[in-house]
């Protein structure tokens, strides 16, 4: 009997183990996405071949489903007509007329001229035509093909020092490396003639947009043609807008990969991606420029050449860091519809967030600010409540919580959120945030010009050290006052570098018997009690 027992309990839990087992396999969307991921990495390191076509991935990954022929009949216009949209939203954006003059303006007539074919014959086929002749390249005499951004991109990187990059830019890329990808696109690092990295942009053919496609319409063919569009839009609108805080596009390439015809690769600006917990451990000078670069993107977005601009995907996911400033680098969800509505329905103005709603006017059929506003609050739910009062000075508190609540509320557009950021900025640039200078400090200090102090660090938070305490400083009188409010410090050197406000960084010590020569540098040691 205990024999049977303990069978049956062996039975019961091997069936649940397999039971849960089997349940983890086959649960919709669950992927092995980091597996997938390294294969992609290792195969991009492999010696030989061609590197451009490796960073295709492997275009055969999607095999075409096989479908019964009268349900793939019955699916496939879906599919044609699917594709025609997003055709005719980037030409819409194409059509649109930019309010600013770039560089080589002799490009322009030669761009227009080709829209207006454009718009007699919009097809797949004359769309992916445009530009193949103002693209030949010198290199190995290669035309590339180059459809929507050609002739535009071209204008205003037409330049013996800002040549457009193309498909021999890529051939010969090193130091290939995956760093990740969404829905639709895969995104690697790559150094230029071992130099110059660059990001890379293809479509991922092991992606949730084209394995589902795939699985329901049977073409890999048309499914790269659907998904392949929303890099084309957002090299369109990397193009059209023009602004520091938008990832700048270098160029692109149009090359035949397997079975599959020109497969496009963006090539644009490399930034790194925005960790918001290491933000969280930033001085808060750096955070608030993360804010301000983000409040003048959404300002220029509010009113830019193209019209309204609203991030349909707004994550911080979505932003990369080049030098400390924040660039948007995914545009494929941005939007410049303005949503219709009728004065007798306001639920057609809803805005509709996790935590609140908002109902905007409805002015001459539109939703009033519907885009803007949807921008600025979800600046204030992702940034702004986590990044600008933080650890901030405490005579700029004040102002910097009426932002982050104004924004919160919709209180202010974009132009008021600008101007307070803005007057921010000034008031810490200027220090006026200080106490008055011409207080006594408790303390003297010893000051030695050429010096600077090799050891004796302490921590302290946030610092621009990870083993140390640097922090900036608007003058000495700051430096003396961060000095005498730590317990340990008992000397400070005056560095000569400075951060991008023109604060000066400052290294604060526990002691000075390391002192070493160091030409630029000031140290001042601490002598104890004043009037002692």
């Amino acid at each position: 009997m205990k024999r049977r027992k303990m069978v049956v309990a062996a039975g019961f839990c091997f069936s649940f183990f397999m039971g849960t087992l089997m349940n983890l396999l086959f649960i919709p969307g669950f992927e092995h996405h980091g597996e997938r991921a390294h294969r992609y990495y290792y195969e991009k390191q492999q010696p030989g071949g061609d590197a451009s076509t490796r960073l295709q991935g492997d275009a055969s990954t999607p095999a075409e489903t096989k479908l019964e022929p009268t349900a793939a009949a019955g699916r496939l216009p879906d599919l044609q007509m699917q594709i025609r949209e997003r055709l005719d939203e980037v030409l819409r954006y194409r059509r649109r007329r930019a309010h600013w003059v770039a560089n080589g303006d002799a490009a322009r007539p030669l761009e227009r001229r080709r829209l207006m074919d454009l718009e007699q014959d919009n097809n797949w086929e004359s769309y992916k035509e445009i530009g193949k002749s103002d693209n030949y390249e010198n290199a190995g005499g290669r035309s590339q093909s180059t459809p929507g951004v050609s002739i535009a991109t071209k204008s205003h990187r037409e330049s013996p020092h800002d040549p457009m990059l193309g498909c021999s830019s890529i051939d010969n890329v090193t130091n290939v490396h995956y760093l990740g990808s969404g829905y639709t696109k895969a995104v690697y690092k790559a150094a230029l003639n071992s130099s110059f990295s660059v990001a890379l942009k293809s479509v991922d053919f092991g992606g949730h947009d084209m394995e589902n496609c795939v699985k329901k319409y049977g073409s890999s063919k048309d499914c790269y043609k659907l998904a392949s569009f929303k890099i084309v839009k957002e090299m369109t609108l990397m193009e059209r807008l023009q602004h520091p805080n938008i990832l700048k596009l270098y160029g692109y390439c149009y090359q035949d990969s397997n079975d599959i015809k020109d497969t496009v690769t963006a090539i644009t600006e490399l930034g790194s991606p925005l960790e918001m917990i290491q933000l969280l451990q930033t001085p808060w000078e750096e955070r608030f420029r993360i804010c301000l670069s983000l409040m003048r993107l959404l300002h220029y977005l509010s009113r830019s050449p193209l019209g309204s601009v609203t991030l349909l995907d707004f994550r911080p996911r979505q932003f990369v860091l080049v030098e400390g400033v924040l660039k948007v680098t995914d545009l494929d969800d941005a939007s410049v519809e303005e949503t219709p509505c009728s004065s007798s329905s306001p639920s057609d103005c809803l805005l509709e967030f996790p935590a609140r709603n908002f109902t905007l006017p409805c002015h001459k059929g539109r939703c009033q600010e519907m885009n803007e506003k949807r921008n600025l609050y979800n600046a204030y739910r992702f940034f702004f409540t986590y990044l600008l009062p933080h650890s901030a000075p405490t005579a700029l508190r004040p102002l910097l919580d009426k932002i982050v609540n104004s924004s919160g509320e919709l209180i202010w557009g974009t132009d008021g959120t600008l101007v307070h950021l803005e007057k921010v900025l000034d008031m810490y640039k200027n220090g006026h945030y200080l106490k008055n200078d011409t207080q006594r400090h408790k303390t003297e200090y010893k000051r030695i010009s050429d010096a600077s102090i090799a050891a004796e660090n302490y921590r302290c938070w946030p610092s621009y050290q990870h083993d140390g305490c640097m922090l900036s400083v608007f003058s000495i009188h700051e430096a003396i006052d961060v000095c005498e409010s730590h317990a340990q410090c008992r000397a400070f050197v005056m560095t000569n570098q400075s951060t991008w406000t023109g604060h000066q960084l400052v290294l604060f010590k526990t002691g000075a018997a390391s002192m070493t020569e160091a030409r630029g540098k000031l140290t001042y040691v601490r002598l104890g009690t004043s009037g002692s």
